[in-house]
């Protein structure tokens, strides 16, 4: 098992997931988007396993300041330029990814 959890650290989703995996002692690695921002690559590896409209956090400051529900965009385009747009956590395990607090899809991984 090869975990990466995405996120920040005042993310509460995020710290949820990081509690789930130490609980377990599963070992993960963390990377928090306000230190490094996710490559190209690694957001087209996401979308290619979730919807990408699911990846955009309608929620965010980052969303409601800049007045993206009045806009239309691209949002691989918006996410890249601005990691802080994207739901999170991200959790991935190998070629499998999770968006959101996902416990049971978690739970599935471990069996």
């Amino acid at each position: 098992m090869n975990i990466q959890i995405i996120g920040t650290k005042k993310c509460n989703s995020t710290k949820k997931a990081v509690r789930f995996f130490k609980e377990r002692n599963i070992p993960f690695h963390f990377v928090d988007l306000n230190e490094r921002e996710l490559s190209a690559g690694e957001l087209s590896a996401i979308a290619a396993k979730i919807p990408v409209p699911d990846l955009i956090d309608t929620e965010s400051k980052v969303y409601k300041k800049k007045g993206y529900e009045y806009m239309e965009y691209d949002p691989l385009e918006e996410i890249l330029e601005n990691n802080l747009l994207m739901r999170t956590p991200v959790v991935r395990n190998g070629r499998l990814v999770t968006v959101g607090y996902d416990e049971k899809t978690w739970k599935e991984w471990l069996q």
